[in-house]
């Protein structure tokens, strides 16, 4: 597979096999994309993956404070403006179009999300840390590296989802993993092998055409 092929097919994935891909593979693809582009070769991030029954025991110490999450790590401005509200707007619907929940269930659109904290049933999730005193230097860098992975993993026939919303449990994931002094949780990524059978997991999400937002000068 190439790059341009690893572009294309890369997607976020929301139901798993129950496969667990080796540690050995796990770890190869978190040292392949550390060879991320890093400003000042700064390399801002730090990476925990887990697994088994480490990772069962953090989601369901997750699951015991929804709704206790911390409203400073939003994913999200509150008030999105144009074009970015209609986007996101038309990415929910197709969602949940995908999976028969309308609009008015709003129970079951709950529960979906609420998939988000169990990493879609994924069999092995990934923690992204970075040193909260950084700023918003290391934001291009620690994007670089979650594409880097992602496109890695489509590349061993892997399914990922990256997920900032784990930036709102970083008290619960600092008491399962290993945190240093003055570092936050800023993303997860959930990974495994895809369920091809979901119905969720026929969804493709759209892009913008060229002319909205790619100029050329001189050519």
């Amino acid at each position: 597979m190439d790059v341009s092929q690893a572009l294309r097919e890369r997607r976020s994935v929301r139901a798993f096999t129950s496969q667990v891909p080796s540690a050995a593979l796990v770890q190869q693809l978190m040292q392949d994309a550390a060879m991320a582009a890093s400003g000042g070769n700064m390399q801002p991030w730090r990476v925990a993956a887990l697994t088994g029954e480490s990772l069962q025991a953090m989601l369901n110490d997750v699951s015991k404070t929804m709704g206790e999450e911390n409203p400073a790590h939003q994913s999200y401005p509150s008030n999105l403006w144009e074009p970015y509200r209609t986007r996101r707007f038309a990415n929910g619907e197709d969602l949940y179009k995908s999976i028969g929940i309308p609009r008015e269930d709003k129970e079951g659109r709950l529960r979906q999300l609420a998939k988000n904290a169990q990493f879609f049933g994924a069999p092995v999730g990934l923690l992204m840390l970075t040193e909260e005193r950084m700023g918003p230097v290391q934001w291009m860098d620690l994007g670089i590296y979650l594409q880097s992975f992602m496109l890695r993993a489509t590349e061993e026939g892997l399914a990922t989802c990256a997920q900032g919303f784990w930036r709102r449990y970083d008290a619960v994931v600092k008491q399962h993993i290993e945190v240093p002094e003055g570092y936050l949780v800023t993303f997860g990524i959930a990974l495994g092998y895809e369920d091809k059978t979901a119905p969720i997991n026929t969804m493709r999400a759209t892009r913008a055409e060229f002319e909205e937002w790619g100029q050329l000068k001189g050519f």
